[in-house]
This record gives C-alpha cells, structure tokens and sequence, in this order.
C-alpha cells in the first residue's frame, strides 16, 4: 500500500487488526464501545443540566451561564488542547478525561444529596465537562488512525459518527425521564457510564509513537505550527471552510424553524419529534456512509449535501406539520455523515501523526465557533422578519454557498484513497 501523501511510513507501523475486518478488531471495539457508553450518560446530562439549574436558581439566566460555559471552555481551551495531545501519551489523556467527569458529575451527586448545589459549583462542573472534550476529542482523532489500517479508517470514521448520533438521540431521550424520577439521577448516570468508559480504556492497547516527545515550553508554537499546517493544505482549508459555512447555516435555520413551528402552534410533542427524526436521520446516514463513500465520488459526496439543504430549506417555510418538518430534518441529516467521512478520512491520512491532534483542534474550533454564532444568527432573523421570510433568507444564503462549493476546483480534485476492499480508487 503506497504511503499518503505527508505521511512517513517508517514514523506509522501498521496498526493491530490490520488485514482483518474492522469488526474483530479488538482495540477499536474498545474505544468504539467505551464512547457508546460515555455518550450516553454525556447527552443524559447534558439535557437535564438546564433543568437543574432552573429547578436549584429559578433563574434561565444561570440556566445558560451554566450550559454556556461547557462551550466556552471548549472553544478556549480547544487550540492548546490540540497541541498538548501532540505532545503528551494520547491514551493517558483519554483516560485522564473520562476520570475528570466523572469526579466532576459525583461531586455533582453528592451535592445534590445534601442540598448543597450551588451556580458556582454547577459552572465549575460544566467548565471540567468543556476542557474533557476538548481534549478527549483530538486525542481519539489522532488515535483512530492508530488503531485500524488506512483501508479501513473511512468505516471507522463512520461508525464513530454513528456512535455520536446514537449517543445524542438516546441520551436526550432518557435525560428528561431520568431527571424525573430523581433530580441527581441523570449524573448518577453520567458517572457510571463515565467509570465503565474508563475502566475499558484501561485495556485499550495504542501502539507506541516512534517520535521523542516534544519539549514543554512551545505550546504557542505549537498552536502556530498547527494553524499553519491547516492554512498550508488546501484541501484542508476548504474543507474547513465547508464545514464552518454549513454549521453556521443549519444551526440558524434550525432554531428558526423550531421557532416558527411554535408560532405556528405545532404541539411541544411533534417538536420533540422534529429533533428525534434529526438524530435518526443522522444514523440512518452514519450506517449508510462506508457504503456511499464508495459509489460516490468525493466531490458528489460533498456537493450534494448543499444541494439537498438549498433544496429542501425553503420547504420549510410551507410546512406547517412537525412531523413534515422532521422529515425534512432527517432527509438533511442523510448526507452530512458521507461526507463528513471523506473529508475527516482524508485529513487524518494527509496529517503526519505528530500534527493530527492540532489538526483536530483547530477543525473543531472553526466548526465550534460556526454552530455557536448560527442560533445567533438565527434568533436576529426571527426579531427583525416574519418567520417565512427568516426561513427562505437562509435558503438563499445556503443557495449561493451551494453554487461556489459546485464550482470549486479545489473540490472537484478531491482525492479519494483505498476503501475497505483493499481496491485503489480513482475519483
């Protein structure tokens, strides 16, 4: 198998479970299973957080300084995080994380059993929960490539996305009961799923990094090396750039639409199903993906999510059911997961493994930074124009980013490489 481009063979032995189908392949099984079941207890809580602190404060105010600080830290900690994965035992981080929430969410618990939970200690709580995932993040990215063979990697990249969606939509789902039988349930949970992830990543086996281990005292250029590594490859950039636009967009259009389906008297039930048909339409989409990154080219894998967006977005302006509406949600959320897998696949084999943690970090900023300013956005729609004309607004914007990502070149010479069949592929 020829060595991707930026890549040095003899810096990247070939990972355990090479040859062998991505199923039996102990290692990845381990990490896959392990954030199954910490995504789990992390949605669960994460849902019931905001109840929390209504039901302690009284106050929406704290109710968002909490939910905003895991957020924030995220995206302040995102790009030193990146290069400390770089530098550090990536495992360990990982291991670090999961101990760390789930010290967090019991302290949380204990809290709450003696009436001791205050808006400091619950920001406190939710700060931990940012910087976790703000490390554990990179550190599972830069690792996955470790652990399956590059033929097998664009699956595993979908099975993960899978994971992720899974992870949200049951998480969610259960977060509302568990808070209702028990105000510190849900983190009970968050703990337990916490301790499980940890306990299975103890036997997780990372094959060694050849490299010596960076000197402590350059994290700035560090950070700068990443940055530049990214603003270097173009695929890379535009990419990015993608993904920023297109988070940006559907979180604007998505809290409009939850908006106007309210406005329009669409029952508080069919709007809980909107938001499942989304998570579902995410996994139909996550399973399909190794399939479709193999019948379509790069370049259609891509395209075509803003196409269906551009043309499915100005529907919504004439739906007035919840359950059309979630439809449109879950067709939309088809495609992302095909496309998400050629473009992360891609990177991750383009990036030497001494840069995929900055890598990660500084994608992750980008999109992070995109998805907090679209209900920004959206929410300014809705204040200044009626509800159809904020609906078609975003339609037109997506409409005229579809027509530049259909014309970029850059795209259009997207690489594809090997798929899991071993057969090399061409675009």
């Amino acid at each position: 198998m020829s060595t991707p481009p930026g890549l040095d063979a003899s810096a990247s032995p070939p990972p355990p479970g090479s040859g062998t189908p991505l199923r039996r392949n102990r290692d990845y099984r381990l990490l896959w299973t392990s954030q199954a079941v910490a995504e789990f207890g992390y949605y669960a809580s994460t849902i019931a957080f905001p109840l929390l602190v209504l039901a302690v404060t009284g106050s929406t105010a704290a109710s968002g300084l909490v939910l905003g600080t895991i957020a924030a830290a995220q995206l302040l900690v995102g790009l030193p995080a990146g290069a400390l994965v770089d530098r550090w035992d990536r495992k360990r981080i990982m291991l670090c994380c999961e101990a760390a929430q789930a010290l967090a969410a019991g302290s949380l618990v204990a809290a709450l059993l003696f009436g001791a939970a205050t808006v400091g200690h619950m920001v406190a709580v939710a700060a931990v929960i940012g910087v976790s995932a703000a490390l554990f993040e990179p550190a599972e990215d830069a690792v996955l490539p470790r652990l399956v063979p590059d033929d097998q990697l664009s699956t595993a990249v979908a099975m993960n996305s899978a994971r992720g969606s899974l992870g949200q939509l049951s998480g969610t789902a259960a977060g509302g009961f568990l808070f209702a039988v028990g105000r510190f349930v849900p983190f009970l949970v968050d703990v337990l799923t916490h301790v499980a992830a940890f306990v299975t990543l103890l036997f997780l086996r990372v094959p060694p990094r050849t490299e010596a281990p960076r000197p402590a005292g350059r994290l700035v250029a560090e950070v700068a090396d990443g940055l530049r590594w990214v603003w270097g490859h173009r695929h890379i950039r535009v990419t990015a750039a993608c993904a920023v636009v297109l988070n940006l967009f559907f979180s604007a259009f998505y809290l409009v639409v939850i908006v106007l389906a309210q406005s329009r008297g669409v029952p508080s039930g069919e709007i809980g199903i909107m938001a499942a048909m989304l998570g579902a339409g995410g996994i139909a989409g996550a399973l399909a993906a190794p399939y479709l990154t193999r019948v379509l080219s790069p370049y259609v894998s891509i395209a075509a999510v803003f196409w269906v967006l551009t043309l499915l977005t100005p529907v919504a302006a004439v739906a007035g059911s919840g359950y059309v509406l979630g439809a449109i949600f879950a067709a939309m959320a088809l495609l992302p997961p095909t496309a998400n897998t050629t473009i992360l696949t891609q990177q991750l084999l383009l990036t030497p493994d001494h840069l995929r943690g900055r890598l990660s970090s500084v994608i992750g900023l980008v999109t992070g930074v995109a998805a907090a300013v679209g209900p920004v956005v959206g929410g300014l729609l809705m204040e200044v124009l009626p509800g159809t004309a904020a609906v078609l607004t975003c339609a037109a914007g997506m409409a005229v980013v579809t027509l530049v990502v259909s014309a970029s070149p850059t795209l259009r010479r997207f690489p594809r490489h090997r798929v899991d069949d071993g057969v090399p592929a061409t675009v």
